[in-house]
């Protein structure tokens, strides 16, 4: 999972949008899939047309003065929303994903496909892995299986890593990029400043 960027000339926060429950939320939900490039929060996949795209309060505490306010807000797949908030309660003190140390603290093991806490006592950055699956053996599976069809792929193409990830970029099949992070981290090409900002 790569750190999660909330910017101040954020459109939302020009518009003095907040989540209305049970209201509509389709322009937020717009923006910040503007935002995030079209991809989850949390699981760094391409959020398509036949995706439900949840908006998550990442802090689901109805006692949060600013839980329907924009730097407390993710798109997100719905699967992932639905879990974190069932487990919130459970992994306190926890990370945020907008914190600036975060991808210092959280950290990439090419070996295992997973992402840990650098620090084993960092208690806040272990519980954000544990809430969101991080170190899921399922996910660590399917990275593994995600990064090997990538790089078998660009042989067959007969270009490079890098190439292949350009091609798939300009063509617009952000479907078939995933694990934004992992992938950087592995092939060491900056893949998400390659994906071109939203502009409509």
């Amino acid at each position: 999972m790569r750190r999660q960027e909330k910017v101040e000339n954020s459109e939302i926060l020009e518009k003095n949008l907040e989540y209305f429950p049970n209201g509509d939320n389709s322009e937020l939900r717009q923006l910040l899939f503007k935002e995030q490039k079209g991809f989850c929060a949390y699981t760094e996949t391409y959020l398509g047309r036949s995706d439900q795209k949840d908006i998550d309060h990442f802090n689901p505490s109805k006692d949060l003065s600013n839980r329907n306010e924009y730097h407390n807000l993710f798109l997100c797949k719905a699967l992932w929303n639905k879990e974190k908030s069932n487990k919130w309660s459970k992994y306190q003190p926890i990370l945020l994903p907008t914190s600036n140390d975060f991808e210092e603290r959280v950290i990439y093991n090419k070996d295992l496909k997973i992402f840990q806490a650098k620090n084993e006592n960092d208690i806040e950055a272990s519980n954000i892995i544990k809430i969101l699956k991080l170190d899921d053996a399922d996910l660590s599976d399917e990275r593994k299986r995600y990064l090997s069809r990538m790089l078998d792929v660009s042989q067959a193409y007969g270009i490079s890593i890098a190439e292949f990830f350009k091609k798939l970029i300009s063509e617009k099949h952000f479907e078939h990029i995933n694990f934004i992070r992992s992938a950087q981290e592995e092939f060491n090409i900056d893949i998400w400043n390659m994906i071109p900002e939203i502009t409509n």
